[in-house]
C-alpha cells in the first residue's frame, strides 16, 4: 500500500522510525516532511498529506506532531479524510473498521516508540467493515 507521510519538527523523529517499520511491512512510503527538527508549522505538512491521499484513491496517510492534536484538526479539515488520533492498538483497529479512518495521526511527546509501532501494525491490518458503518461515515461529511 502506498502511505504518504509527514510531520513537523515535534513528530520528526518518530515519523523517521515508523517510516521503516512501514517499510519492512513492504508498504511503499512518501515522506512529504519535515526533513528536520527545526521548527516549523504542522498545518503544512497536514495539509500536503491530505491532498496526496485524497488525490490517490486506496493510499493512507500517517501524520504525526508533539500530541498529534493539531496535526489532526488541519488534517479533518480536508473533505474525504478521516484523521484518527489514536492512542492505543484497539482505538487504530476500531478507527479503521468502523471509521474508515485513512490517515493514523500519533503524537510523538505522547506515545512511546514500541508502542507507536504497535498501534501503526494494527492500523494497517485492519480494513473497513462496511455494512451499517457505512451510512454512518457518509454522514461525517457535511454537503
Amino acid at each position: 500500500m502506498k502511505v504518504y507521510a509527514g510531520s513537523d519538527h515535534g513528530g520528526f523523529n518518530l515519523k523517521n522510525t515508523l517510516i521503516r517499520k512501514l517499510e519492512q511491512l513492504g508498504h511503499q512510503v512518501e515522506d512529504l516532511g519535515t526533513n528536520s527538527a527545526d521548527s516549523c508549522d504542522y498545518p503544512d505538512y497536514a495539509h500536503a498529506v491530505a491532498d496526496k491521499v485524497l488525490a490517490d484513491s486506496g493510499s493512507m496517510g500517517l501524520l504525526i506532531c508533539g500530541s498529534g492534536i493539531g496535526i489532526s484538526m488541519a488534517a479533518n479539515r480536508h473533505p474525504g479524510i478521516r484523521a484518527a488520533l489514536c492512542r492505543t492498538g484497539l482505538e487504530a483497529e476500531l478507527s479503521r473498521m468502523h471509521n474508515d479512518a485513512n490517515v493514523l495521526v500519533l503524537g510523538e511527546r505522547i506515545t512511546g516508540q514500541a508502542l507507536a509501532e504497535d498501534i501503526l501494525e494494527k492500523f494497517m491490518a485492519a480494513g473497513f467493515e462496511g455494512g451499517r458503518h457505512s451510512n454512518r461515515v457518509k454522514k461525517i461529511e457535511i454537503e
